[in-house]
């Protein structure tokens, strides 16, 4: 089953044309990752498909309903009431956190299920305990984020994306402002989350990881897609652009 479809997609920021034709499908229980190097397009294509960016052509398609089309720069999206439940499909981390430096640890996971999804409060709170137990954070409930490592808010944000019960989650480098020891931290849970078979978009600079983690490589450079495929046709392509890619990362 595609939970998510984005059919060439065109963004371009002024004179600059950051995504150029971009088409990509993303099965559930699938976890795709998207490498390439700075400035490629990768941040800017997750942003598209999170709706956090308009797209000036193409269209995004969430379990089969249109959620945003453009054609000639004029984007149109779903009705409000479509929307909402369209952003419900989804989840996304941050590569810097963003949690609420105001909220505490708990506070910030259950604020979205009860204020945007208005569920039950004591279910909310027992599901983000247990999160909280699975991300290796049980005592950190009432905490707040400066008083975490980066790690530690990584690990909250990540709960707090798994709160809202997303089909399909999306990571934009989530371990770029981490030391090499706390990114280790991370890429464990993300591995554990694709043993589970949470359906995942993953923006990374981690080459083995991508590796033995994706069902589905996507190398992007200047904007388009220049080589796709499982992770073993990816890394042992004789694409050029690729060869040298990969090559500054074994130096």
């Amino acid at each position: 089953m595609n939970l998510l479809e984005m059919n060439h997609i065109k963004k371009e920021f002024g004179d600059l044309e950051v995504l150029k034709d971009i088409s990509l499908t993303v099965n559930e229980g699938e976890v795709l990752s998207i490498i390439g190097p700075s400035g490629s397009g990768k941040s800017t294509l997750l942003r598209c498909a999170t709706m956090l960016e308009t797209i000036d052509d193409g269209e995004i398609i969430y379990l089969g309903e249109k959620a945003a089309v453009s054609k000639n720069g004029k984007a149109e999206y779903a009705k409000a009431s479509e929307l909402k439940r369209i952003h419900g499909y989804f989840g996304l981390v941050f590569q810097n956190f963003n949690l609420f430096p105001h909220y505490s640890v708990i506070q910030n996971i259950t604020d979205a299920p009860l204020r945007v999804q208005k569920r039950n409060k004591d279910e909310v709170f027992r599901e983000a305990k247990e999160l909280l137990r699975k991300m290796g954070l049980s005592d950190k409930a009432e905490v707040y984020p400066h008083q975490l490592s980066g790690g530690q808010q990584q690990r909250v944000s990540i709960a707090r994306a798994l709160a809202m019960k997303p089909k399909i989650l999306f990571f934009d480098e989530p371990t770029s402002a981490l030391d090499p020891e706390l990114t280790g931290e991370i890429l464990k849970i993300i591995k554990d989350l694709a043993a589970e078979k949470m359906t995942m978009v993953i923006v990374t600079h981690e080459m083995n990881f991508a590796k033995n983690v994706s069902d589905y490589v996507i190398f992007m450079d200047k904007g388009v897609i220049a080589e796709e495929g499982t992770p073993e046709e990816v890394f042992n392509s004789d694409n050029q652009r690729m060869k040298e890619f990969l090559g500054k990362f074994a130096e």
